[in-house]
């Protein structure tokens, strides 16, 4: 049984006992209707009673320790919550609020990290860092309370507190012209608590699947849509679920999820972009290099004759505690370069006179190296695409096991970027976890620049500057668990916003389209 399901029968109890113990019924129904209100409102309703807790999400985990902290009533406890929102629905972010309005009234003290405007709008006092990622942050550029922050002039997030900002960064299909390009039709048998389905998607266009938690997004896309494609592109048979799938012109689906890239330390940032083979080529051709007789195998840090010989050329020592996990440190030779002192001989030198070696070099965030690569033309351009998806702060020789599940993403559609991608599907789930709303304006324009060279990009979504961006919506719900798996409402933005049926079409208000 669900907890929505429960919290029916529950209503139910009181009246059919006898009349003698109605009152005792009452008071125990009334302590669990309470609690059970709480993880209602932040969209656990779906959950069933027998769930093991270790398959929760990071979010549900969250969510449920939220309603307990509430229920415990403790006071003088500082809660310290990391990006809450992620995941939420922003229905779900309602009720949020109403949980951290709950912990501050039993006199508790609450930090929030996040950077949804909807949730951050109820603050007391905001703290604001920057102004820019990376080495061009760490800064307090603001503080104060919500409506100062909004007319703060050096505060990034205060327009869009405001609503004097607003992220609408392409125009979107007419809807008479929607399927002009094509489209992608799915068919599905009832598969968990999702229906059975029928949709069609636009090629060539921005589709966004939106729903509240539990609504059927991932069971439609991740374990519907995606296999199908595979199965079809690859002449394999169709998982049993799915009746049909038509796709004409479509060769390839690309899942651009935010799992970690890479399993240990010797994956960075400059070997997944491709930069890092094509600098070791740079660094063999200078002068410096052939004179000591180096080649572009001996600047690889696996493999080099170059790498740094105490710690192998990852960076780190492990240390072996005893009874304990095993500790890593900066190797004490190399400082964590990977690279050996011969290594900084080397110099590559640019047309101005200036010149660094590999290890300086890969110690250097994007975008400085992309001034000090400026005249190399292949390293300058897989950089520039780097800088292009919002990760000039990363390092170049920044571990990807470390990186955020959006950094993650954007990372793995480096290599994406300026290809022709009219037979191409990628679809995106979640990708604006932990973005600032200036990373969502140039996630979408990620977005645009695939459109552009042809692709049908399908994303999973709370965000609503991303829904309001797209050209095509399909609305799932209306409820989560046994109460949603159906899809409530396809269209435009606005036709989602007219729908009296859509939760998320409540939240798209009408400035955006007027």
């Amino acid at each position: 049984m669900t907890l929505a399901e429960l919290v029916e029968w529950v209503k139910a109890v009181p009246l059919s006992l006898p009349e003698t113990m109605r009152p005792m019924a009452e008071s125990i129904c009334g302590s669990f209707t309470d609690t059970a209100r709480r993880l209602m409102e932040l969209g656990l309703g779906y959950l069933s009673l027998d769930r093991a807790a270790s398959t929760l999400s990071t979010g549900e985990r969250q969510r449920m320790q939220l309603a307990r902290a509430v229920r415990n009533r403790t006071t003088g406890v500082l809660y310290v919550l990391d990006e809450p929102s992620i995941g939420l629905h922003p229905s779900n972010i309602a009720g949020l609020a109403g949980v951290m309005h709950d912990l501050v009234a039993d006199g508790n003290s609450v930090v929030l990290v996040d950077h949804d405007t909807q949730i951050l709008s109820e603050a007391d006092w905001v703290v604001e860092m920057g102004p820019e990622a990376g080495a061009g942050g760490g800064q307090v550029i603001a503080e104060g309370t919500v409506s100062e922050i909004a007319e703060n002039k050096a505060s990034m997030i205060g327009g869009f507190l405001s609503g004097k900002e607003d992220i609408l960064v392409r125009e979107r299909a007419h809807r008479d012209a929607m399927f002009a390009s094509g489209f992608i039709h799915l068919k599905t048998g009832a598969i968990h608590t999702v229906k059975p389905l029928e949709v069609r998607i636009p090629k060539g266009r921005l589709t966004v699947v939106t729903g509240v938690s539990g609504s059927g997004k991932t069971t439609l896309i991740l374990e519907s849509l995606i296999p199908a494609l595979e199965a079809m592109t690859e002449g394999k048979k169709l998982p049993k679920h799915v009746n049909a799938v038509t796709a004409d012109g479509i060769e390839r689906v690309k899942l651009i999820d935010a799992a970690p890239i890479g399993i240990n330390v010797r994956s960075t940032v400059a070997t997944y972009a491709n930069v890092h083979d094509e600098l070791r080529k740079v660094y063999a051709r200078t002068p410096d290099a052939k004179r000591l007789g180096y080649k572009a195998g001996d600047f690889s840090y696996n493999t080099g004759k170059l790498r740094c010989p105490v710690c192998d050329g990852t960076g780190v020592i492990s240390l072996d505690v005893q009874f304990l996990p095993d500790v890593d440190v900066p190797c004490t030779e190399c400082r964590g370069t990977r690279y050996a002192k011969e290594a900084y001989l080397v110099k590559a030198m640019d047309k101005a006179g200036g010149g660094c070696s590999l290890p300086e070099l890969m110690n250097m965030d994007v975008s400085t190296a992309l001034e000090a690569c400026r005249d190399w033309k292949t390293v300058h351009q897989r950089l520039q695409v780097l800088e292009s998806l919002g990760l000039g702060y990363l390092t170049l020789g920044e571990e990807t096991p470390g990186l955020s599940g959006g950094e993650a993403q954007r990372l793995k559609l480096a290599g994406e970027m300026g290809k022709a991608q009219s037979d191409s599907v990628f679809v995106f789930d979640e990708p604006t976890i932990g973005l600032h709303p200036l990373d969502v304006r140039t996630l979408l324009g990620v977005f645009r620049t695939l459109i552009e060279n042809g692709a049908t990009v399908i994303v999973i979504e709370h965000d609503l500057d991303v829904i309001r961006n797209a050209d095509y919506i399909i609305d799932m719900g209306p409820g989560g668990g046994e109460a949603g798996g159906r899809i409530v409402g396809v269209g435009t933005p606005e036709e989602i916003r007219q729908n009296p049926d859509s939760i998320t079409g409540r939240y798209l208000t009408r400035r955006h389209y007027d």
